[in-house]
């Protein structure tokens, strides 16, 4: 059964999945439309909210679009570091007037998202986090499902290529967001993009698309002279007027009271580039690696944060060339960057 190709976009950039809402359905839609690829953020999402999430997209589109999971990854952190974490947050659960949000496990979801993405089919199933097992991809490849890997080490490259998965996304250091390193407990590589696309084209042979930092036309020239056959995009998106962001996040993106990015684990547990705002500089430090268990614990503070518009006590993901961003349709951004 032939499967979509990346190589066949009109357009080589491509919408990163923006989980928390800024990837909406119709900026996935309008990524696609635009002679791109959106994808549907799918990491935080159960099966059901997942299935009518494409159902909508796919009403805004007759062109091919993604889906984005999280590969479920063991906990690396015990229950006494996530004791002595909500102990120091205490104060701003009464700050905000909440309660911290209490651990879930949920071990089923992993299955449940690949069977609801083996019934509705989607053009590309794309993975964060790591790769599925190579049954996994063969049985999403019979389904005539394309498969993308965000990969930030030659490793990590070469393990996705055993594993069967179509291409790969080499994610650099300036990327916002979660890092998709495999092993949670390392720190992230610091490997600048130019050098990290030339040492996994060195180790393997597939697909690339270059990731992190991509903000201008000149990014994606390089990326492309750089044997990338396409960009992925994120940050550049987060002002689009299709995005779901935050109105509080979109203002701190233009705020210059926000100066740069810092590299954090205290709103997740694990390593994600954002602004740098009060609560990264009052928790980062006592934060343990623990996903998705710290994310549960700080939800209700964001959510709370959120609420009264302070910037200060939730994640504001962004990548280094966030002062890049501006505000237009998502097909004005995508032209602009060619």
């Amino acid at each position: 059964m032939k499967r979509f190709d990346l190589r066949s976009l009109t357009v080589p950039v491509i919408a990163a999945p923006m989980a928390g809402g800024p990837s909406t359905p119709a900026l996935v839609a309008a990524a696609t439309n635009a002679g791109g690829l959106g994808i549907i953020a799918g990491g935080l999402l159960i099966a059901e909210a997942l299935a009518s999430t494409f159902e909508t997209t796919a009403a805004l589109t007759s062109g091919p679009f993604g889906v984005n999971l999280f590969v479920p990854q063991p906990s690396v952190c015990t229950q006494r570091e996530l004791a002595e974490y909500a102990r120091t947050l205490e104060p701003e659960a009464q700050r905000y007037g909440v309660e911290l949000g209490a651990v879930q496990y949920n071990d089923k979801q992993w299955s449940a998202q690949l069977a609801m993405a083996l019934d509705v089919r989607p053009d590309l199933l794309s993975f964060t986090f790591g790769v599925p097992s190579a049954e996994e991809c063969s049985q999403l490849h019979g389904a005539g499902i394309s498969t993308l890997a965000t990969v930030t080490t030659p490793s990590e490259a070469a393990m996705a290529e055993a594993h069967g998965v179509d291409a790969i996304v080499v994610q650099g250091p300036s990327a916002g967001g979660h890092r998709s390193t495999f092993n949670p407990a390392h720190q992230p590589p610091s490997e600048l993009l130019p050098a990290l696309l030339h040492a996994v084209r060195a180790r393997v042979d597939m697909p690339v698309v270059a990731a992190g930092g991509i903000a201008t036309a000149e990014d994606v020239a390089d990326s492309l002279a750089s044997g990338a056959i396409a960009t992925q995009v994120g940050t550049a998106l987060l002002l689009a007027d299709e995005a779901g962001t935050h109105p509080a996040h979109r203002a701190a993106l233009q705020d210059e009271g926000f100066t740069e990015t810092v590299v954090t684990r205290s709103f997740t547990g694990r390593y994600a580039r954002g602004l740098r705002n009060r609560f990264i500089d009052d928790h980062d430090s006592a934060a343990p690696l623990g996903f998705p268990e710290v994310a549960h614990i700080t939800g209700p503070l964001q959510t709370a944060a959120a609420h009264r518009g302070d910037p200060h006590g939730m994640a504001l993901w962004a990548g280094t060339a966030f002062r890049q961003a501006r505000a237009a349709s998502v097909a004005e951004i995508m032209h602009a960057l060619l």
